[in-house]
């Protein structure tokens, strides 16, 4: 596909094996998981037509500076571009947020990663 107009190449997004990347994200000690939490946050901006959201390589360092807390807005965020991504009112962003509060983070990571399976399928 041609360039957008910004010069910025578009991503190539392509369906995840959810169980492989909950493997990955153990076998690893959750390294893997912060690299598929920075691919999920560009491959969801993307699909929300957001692209000067906050890029992933920003959300983890915030999410390092402030010990956490950005991540717990971030996944807030995160439910509300996926309800706008599926063109619902749903509540995903409650969803996420209380998922992220109890340290769940990679639950929310499993249904984010379905919802882009879903839309780049």
């Amino acid at each position: 596909p041609p360039p957008p107009a910004d010069g910025i190449p578009a991503l190539l997004l392509t369906p995840k094996s959810i169980p492989l990347s909950l493997l990955l994200s153990f076998l690893t000690c959750g390294i893997y998981s912060i690299y598929w939490m920075i691919k999920l946050n560009d491959e969801v901006n993307q699909l929300a037509g957001e692209p000067q959201a906050t890029s992933g390589g920003m959300v983890f360092l915030f999410s390092l500076i402030t010990c956490g807390i950005y991540g717990i807005y971030w996944a807030y965020k995160m439910g509300e571009r996926c309800d706008r991504i599926r063109g619902i009112q749903g509540n995903s962003s409650i969803l996420y947020l209380i998922l992220s509060i109890l340290g769940l983070d990679i639950v929310y990571f499993c249904l984010l990663q379905d919802m882009i399976n879903k839309e780049v399928a």
